[in-house]
């Protein structure tokens, strides 16, 4: 479906040209002063260089012109030139009820569908995910759902770190603990065991320890960098071991992605990016794109137009080694191979931009991309606690993830039991989604480029701008619903009246915007439009609710318009919350 603005601006557009003018001059907007009018054209004033014509008198004329439009049921010109305009109740039904025929809500699907890579998560193997790794999640499960309903094909991908010292130092560790291991032996030729030497908790206590004793102890640390380049030659027992640290990783970063409801399509590794890497490296000697600086291999992507300095990107170092930005173009490479996506976008902390810009510059400039291709980094700010700090636990160390998540289904779970009669684990269920919503929706409605406070008392709140407060109203509809059927009624569909009020007119204005949000969210990359969006409607529909007696209306024929208005408005904040990465329950 067009948008509704789309369509009023039209109308509008087709009046100027009417009175001689020029159609674009009729382009309209939601008005700024809703207390004024519901739309506004400024057109009248950007022609009045032009036209050497006042515009008041200009606006006067195309609002004469818009007289008797059925559009309309309003249209005004105002000094000093605005034209304000409210639609008419006819009008908005109508649209309404093409929205609630349409299978997506009034969203079009785009007509040129693009194969997008989503690369978020920004896991390391061996190591827990605490709240660091939360925006990045969140951010890019939305924006992968968001993407897939405009209508393009979306490959996210989780891309963990599973390769360098960092492994190295956990197979060192390992073997100073346990020995005696026959991953260690270079004359074993047996198989080796197929359950690992260690636990998930185990292993998360290693790299930390092996971390610090790298520090202090220079032998050990030597014995890591040994244990690394084994592991990168092939010996078959570091090989053997490493498989263990990533099955055991994965299967625990699977579990508390799906708490979060956060699912990947590849989780793919920078070790599969390895195999690229030399003859990535030697195409860019070939082709002249590579140059040795002290001993290092780097690629200049320098432009003139830079007001500030971007280094060169460095392919492999004075020791031959490969950098984060090595893998990261070896996995271009990877993907376009695998994939050939028009569009790759990543998600990390805005900290790394002069990474991206390096990689992005270098991908292009050697052709391992098109100049079609899209290359975004979305940087995102810093969840922080109260003091304005990174958030960490009462203890003053980094939380990891599963605890805050814990802790907020903990808060929920209270504040069920304290405000109603129910059955333990259903309340246990239920505070589970709503703590999720409490997370994303306290997340997601944060512009990611920014840091923000994570107050878990404001995100826990029924009352606000909240994911609970969202998904309350929802089951709030969901409630009255069910009554309307337990008294004999049944919702259908095709039956929506014009608005006999202004409340019931103000839920219809919003509810007429979700396409264009939706438009607005893929282009711009940006879940927080839609979480504005659907407060805005939730307030929409708790002032209507509020003032209407829906279910003790008499007029058979409104109350039904009333019950298909409000499960329309369920089904659009449903498909809002779920673009958003979560659901509502049946009741709270």
């Amino acid at each position: 479906m067009k948008k509704i603005l789309d369509l009023i601006s039209q109308e509008v557009m087709d009046a100027f040209a009417a009175c001689g003018y020029e159609a674009s001059y009729g382009k309209t907007g939601i008005s700024n002063r809703p207390d004024l009018c519901e739309y506004q054209c400024n057109g009248a004033m950007a022609a009045k260089k032009k036209y050497q014509k006042a515009p008041i008198l200009i606006a006067q004329e195309v609002a004469a012109k818009l007289q008797g439009n059925p559009v309309f049921e309003e249209v005004n010109a105002v000094n000093p030139g605005f034209i304000n305009l409210r639609v008419s109740g006819d009008f908005l039904a109508d649209y309404i009820l093409k929205m609630q025929a349409d299978r997506d809500l009034s969203v079009e699907k785009t007509a040129q569908p693009k194969t997008i890579i989503i690369d978020y998560g920004g896991a390391n193997v061996a190591k827990p995910l605490h709240v660091g790794h939360l925006r990045s999640a969140v951010i890019g499960e939305s924006i992968k759902r968001i993407a897939r309903f405009a209508g393009h094909r979306v490959i996210g991908d989780v891309h963990l770190g599973d390769w360098g010292l960092q492994m190295g130092l956990i197979i060192t560790e390992v073997r100073r603990r346990q020995p005696d291991l026959p991953y260690f032996d270079e004359s074993y030729t047996g198989e080796y065991p197929a359950e690992a030497p260690f636990t998930i908790s185990e292993l998360e206590e290693i790299y930390p320890a092996a971390s610090a004793r790298s520090k202090e102890d220079e032998a050990f640390r030597a014995e890591a960098l040994q244990a690394t380049a084994k592991l990168q030659d092939g010996v078959r027992g570091y090989r053997a071991l490493w498989q263990h640290i990533l099955n055991v990783s994965i299967a625990d970063l699977k579990v508390n992605y799906d708490n979060l409801n956060v699912e990947f399509d590849l989780w793919k590794k920078e070790s599969d990016a390895q195999p690229y890497i030399p003859e990535m490296v030697e195409y860019m000697k070939r082709e002249g794109y590579a140059y040795e600086d002290q001993g290092a291999l780097i690629v200049d992507i320098r432009k003139e137009t830079d007001t500030k300095e971007v280094p060169p990107c460095i392919i492999l170092k004075s020791d031959g080694a490969a950098l984060y930005t090595t893998t990261d173009l070896a996995t271009i490479v990877d993907r376009m191979r695998t994939y050939r996506p028009d569009a790759m976008i990543y998600l990390a902390d805005k900290r790394q931009e002069m990474h991206f810009t390096q990689v992005f510059r270098c991908a292009r400039r050697t052709g391992l991309v098109s100049e079609e291709t899209g290359l975004s980094f979305i940087g995102f700010g810093t969840m922080n606690g109260r003091d304005g700090r990174p958030f960490k636990t009462r203890e003053g160390g980094v939380m990891r993830l599963e605890r805050l998540i814990a802790e907020i289904n903990d808060e929920m779970y209270r504040k069920i039991i304290e405000n109603h009669d129910a059955d333990p684990q259903e309340a246990r269920e239920t505070a589970r989604l709503v703590g999720l919503s409490a997370i994303k929706y306290g997340d997601l409605s944060n512009q990611a480029s920014k840091d923000y406070i994570f107050d878990t008392d404001k995100f826990t709140s029924f009352e606000g701008n909240t994911g609970p407060y969202i998904l309350y109203t929802i089951v709030r509809i969901k409630s009255i619903l069910s009554k309307y059927r337990e008294n004999g009624g049944s919702v259908e569909e095709g039956h929506i009246l014009a608005p006999s009020g202004a409340g019931e007119k103000n839920l219809m204005m919003e509810l007429v915007k979700f396409n264009g949000t939706i438009e607005q969210a893929y282009e711009e990359l940006a879940p927080h439009k839609i979480c504005a969006f659907i407060y805005d409607l939730a307030n929409a529909f708790n002032r209507f609710y509020h003032e209407t007696r829906i279910l003790g209306e008499e007029d058979a024929a409104r109350q039904t318009s009333w019950i298909e208005l409000l499960d329309l408005t369920r089904k659009v904040l449903e498909t809002g919350i779920d673009l958003l990465g979560f659901s509502a329950p049946e009741r709270m």
